[in-house]
């Protein structure tokens, strides 16, 4: 039987559903697969000695997520042409004696998209976050054909620099950096709104903005997933919105983590089931 031994860092991760999903997708595969959480918050360390402890000990790879996506680059030995590109990785695969950093945000957030929103329109769109996880989301939505995205960020600088980066590989006007207080007026008028930021996951509740904001002509995308029913969806909802959680992106980007892992090729519908299981509990 072949076995694999992955792990997840980040902060705060006790919660996550990723074990389960892929331990229980392994199985169906007959291998021996055991994922492990290497939480900062509990461990200690950066993510850097956690990377290089991990390949010691013979883990075959690891998710990474908030808030370690682009810290994490600099400790990595090679990067896939997406990782390169959004400057942030939530998968590691070590091969032999080199740790190589991929991307698979991206692709999960546009295929969860696809099967949750299929017909939203995307002309005008607002985003909230521009970190690792928004880079790799407003990369989809523009890939995906969005018209133009504005992103808002707790830091103006970072939201500055993502913009210039989506207008450089897409054409200037597709992206642009906006402050907080612009909220009100850029809402009115978009047609959608994505959360890419830490705020409603368990250990940073709340909601990213004010309720009030929030309009029925709005569809409203959270990419965080637990709890899955956030508050901003629980508002958006209220307010008539149709919505998108985080589940199928943490799904899908688990299908590409998993193949990459194993060059196995997991069953994404499968994975949708034991998501489903795994919220009933």
């Amino acid at each position: 039987m072949d076995s694999f031994l992955v792990g997840l860092i980040g902060a705060g991760i006790g919660p996550s559903w990723s074990p389960p999903l892929h331990e229980q997708e392994a199985v169906h595969h007959g291998l021996h697969y055991v994922y492990r959480l290497l939480d900062t918050d509990r461990v200690g360390g950066d993510v850097g000695e956690l990377v290089r402890t991990a390949r010691r000990f013979g883990y075959d790879g690891l998710n990474i997520t908030h808030p370690c996506k682009q810290a994490v680059i600099p400790h990595l030995d090679e990067l896939s042409p997406d990782a390169r590109m959004l400057g942030a990785v939530n998968t590691v695969v070590f091969d032999g004696d080199r740790a190589i950093g991929h991307n698979t945000d991206w692709t999960g957030f546009a295929e969860s998209f696809a099967r949750g929103l299929p017909d939203a329109p995307t002309r005008r769109i607002v985003q909230l976050g521009a970190g690792g996880a928004g880079a790799a989301v407003a990369h989809a939505l523009l890939t995906m054909g969005a018209d133009r995205i504005t992103l808002v960020d707790a830091d103006p600088a970072r939201a500055d620099a993502l913009a210039g980066e989506l207008a450089g590989r897409f054409g200037a006007g597709r992206a642009r950096p906006a402050g907080a207080a612009e909220l009100p007026e850029l809402l009115a008028r978009a047609d959608g709104l994505v959360h890419a930021t830490p705020t409603g996951m368990a250990h940073h509740p709340g909601l990213p903005l004010p309720a009030e904001l929030l309009h029925p002509g709005l569809w409203v995308a959270d990419i965080v997933y637990r709890p899955l029913e956030t508050e901003l969806l629980k508002h958006a909802r209220a307010a008539g919105c149709r919505t998108l959680d985080g589940g199928g992106m943490v799904v899908f980007q688990a299908v590409h983590a998993f193949r990459l892992f194993t060059g196995r090729e997991p069953d994404a519908e499968r994975m949708f089931a034991h998501l489903t299981d795994l919220i009933a509990v």
